[in-house]
């Protein structure tokens, strides 16, 4: 498995409730700029239209060497996932007020390009403080057990 690019961000920002996979929909010239990991996903969001998911504003530069027919950087891309599961992930998202965004793009053994998709609630400011102080302790301790031996 290749990861070309993580929404690390969305790790973040959000707690983390349920994860899924989905396939992708793109062109050519995408597939090619993933293989060159050129991909952004920071501000990345899912939406259900009409019982199905789309991606939006994850950005996939254009092909280096692609001509007129290149694609467009930050087009909506429809995720590959079944009618029913499309069906639960609206529900929750309009019952609980969750949001789904993508946490990696990646390549499968198969080669397929592949996406992680989240399901989260959005943290409070106090929270994120918690989460960086507990990551800064955690670091600090992992400091000094590698200086003691």
């Amino acid at each position: 498995m290749k990861i070309v690019a993580q929404n690390r961000k969305a790790r973040f920002e959000l707690e983390i409730l349920d994860t899924l996979e989905a396939g992708i929909v793109l062109q050519g010239s995408e597939v090619k700029s993933l293989r060159a990991g050129e991909c952004e996903m920071v501000d990345g969001f899912v939406r259900i239209e009409s019982g199905e998911a789309y991606m939006h504003k994850v950005r996939i530069a254009e092909y280096s060497h692609g001509g007129y027919s290149n694609h467009e950087p930050t087009r909506k891309r429809k995720l590959l996932i079944h009618k029913r599961e499309a069906n639960q992930l609206r529900v929750k998202i309009e019952e609980k007020g969750l949001t789904i965004v993508p946490l990696k793009i990646y390549f499968n053994a198969k080669g397929k390009v592949k996406v992680d998709l989240a399901i989260g609630r959005g943290k409070k400011a106090h929270d994120k403080r918690r989460a960086t102080k507990d990551r800064e302790a955690k670091r600090e301790v992992d400091r000094e057990l590698k200086h003691r031996r």
